[in-house]
């Protein structure tokens, strides 16, 4: 049975990361509600706020905690660009897991994935420039799918979350449909993030990204990620590559210690969702 909201409603901030936004609640403020349901209305672009996923966040052993929930309700592991609008919220109020100290500036945030480290590189105005070590990479494979009608090659692997990589000239029409039906291709039993991945120089990238549970997306971190390493395993691309998206270029490192994500994310607005309930 769905909560009901309280006079004051849930506090929420809002951030992006080239343009991949997200609304941050406090889990705690939620904890009556039904998480998927509140994500589908907080999301909804036409009766909501609008984003492309729902983090609940909390502080515990001096790690902040999230969440993920997608716009259509559904779970996910970890973003690349969730985290980074965290850890800028977390400097931001001077929240646990976040040390403040210029350049050197830290968070550690706890995620569906495992820990992940973000350090500050720089801050700009409202945007604020973040290295993650988001991890290792695993599971990288390679094979043929038949997909809307088409015999499709991909590499497939997990940053965190499920990647599926499809190389060749960006075709926006192919994207619209090949996206939909590799997400929920039997292969992926728990859906996949897809990529659309151009090699245009060794180290350069372009991408359009079919978001699990979200579609159409302006940016990914976990999906520059996947593309990266397929693009070094498949391509013979380098393990230090600019990704671009339609929302602009973050960097990924392939280390020997394993991926590292540069980019910035932006806090839009602070406020309270007032909706009776969710």
């Amino acid at each position: 049975m769905a909560a009901m909201a309280d006079r004051t409603g849930l506090p929420v901030v809002k951030g992006h990361a080239y343009g991949n936004d997200f609304l941050l609640v406090p889990e705690a403020d939620a904890a009556g509600f039904d998480p998927s349901v509140l994500a589908r209305r907080m999301c909804d672009r036409h009766r909501g706020i609008g984003a492309d996923g729902l983090i609940l966040h909390g502080e515990a052993s001096g790690r902040v905690r999230m969440r993920l929930y997608n716009a259509d309700g559904s779970s996910s592991e970890v973003s690349g660009n969730g985290v980074r609008c965290l850890a800028a919220y977390a400097l931001a109020r001077g929240a646990a897991g976040g040390s403040d100290v210029g350049r050197a500036a830290r968070v550690d945030i706890e995620t569906g994935a495992g820990p992940k480290t973000l350090r500050l590189v720089e801050r700009a105005g409202s945007r604020w420039t973040f290295r993650a070590a988001m991890g290792v990479p695993s599971d990288v494979r390679q094979f043929h799918l038949e997909a809307a009608g088409e015999r499709v090659a991909v590499a497939a692997l997990s940053v965190g979350n499920p990647q599926c990589i499809v190389f060749g000239p960006l075709d926006e029409a192919r994207f619209r449909r090949l996206g939909p039906a590799l997400e929920r291709h039997s292969a992926f039993p728990a859906r996949t993030n897809v990529e659309f991945v151009e090699v245009l120089t060794p180290s350069r990238l372009r991408i359009l990204i079919w978001e699990r549970g979200v579609g159409p997306t302006e940016a990914s971190g976990t999906g520059a990620c996947g593309s990266a390493v397929a693009a070094a395993v498949v391509a013979g691309a380098s393990r230090d590559v600019e990704v671009e998206s339609p929302g602009g270029v973050q960097r990924v490192e392939w280390r020997d210690d394993g991926l590292y994500l540069t980019g910035w994310a932006e806090l839009l607005f602070e406020g309270r969702w007032v909706a009776d309930s969710a």
